[in-house]
């Protein structure tokens, strides 16, 4: 007796593991320059269809797969400017000049800018007439840019519209960088 079912049989489902390992080479692929943006995302897209390890194979024959001793060496790189960035930092926070916090119970917040009738004047001329104005509300300093050209920074980050601040903080206006600090 003769039957006309077929049987298809397909090969097993890739492992997540085999693709994982295909999509971190085209990422390196990408991060080295190898690969276009959108040669990766077409590779990315093929690799996630795939059925078949040499289908992942051909999408990544042109790369170089990383070895340990490239992770190594990029490993150590990263390390050693990250810790120069944090020495840069800390180097910088000593030598900056301590701005103090007026004194809560005055309860007028401090204007900031190159304006003589500011509460704190600085002349640099990245500073803005009226640049900025710390105030004290509700047991906390709050910093408010108020338009500067130049921008206001708290800890190295652009100020939009307002922040808490505290004691110890390294604060910019324009190119002007100051350590709040205690009465």
């Amino acid at each position: 007796m003769t039957s006309s079912f077929e049987f298809n049989t397909y090969p097993a489902r890739l492992s997540d593991a085999e693709r994982d390992k295909a999509l971190k080479v085209l990422r390196d692929g990408v991060a080295m320059g190898r690969l276009s943006h959108d040669t990766f995302v077409r590779r990315m897209e093929l690799a996630l269809a795939a059925r078949r390890v040499d289908e992942l194979a051909v999408l990544t024959a042109d790369l170089p797969v990383e070895s340990r001793l490239s992770r190594l060496v990029f490993g150590s790189v990263e390390a050693i400017s990250g810790f120069t960035v944090r020495l840069r930092r800390a180097w910088q926070s000593e030598r900056l000049p301590k701005l103090l916090l007026p004194h809560p119970a005055t309860g007028h917040p401090l204007r900031i800018g190159r304006d003589p009738a500011n509460g704190l004047r600085l002349t640099h001329e990245t500073v803005s007439r009226v640049h900025a104005e710390l105030s004290h509300q509700a047991g906390i300093w709050v910093l408010r840019d108020l338009g500067s050209t130049n921008g206001t920074t708290v800890n190295g980050r652009r100020v939009i519209g307002a922040v808490v601040v505290r004691e110890g903080d390294q604060v910019g206006f324009g190119r002007m960088s100051f350590r709040l600090a205690a009465n």
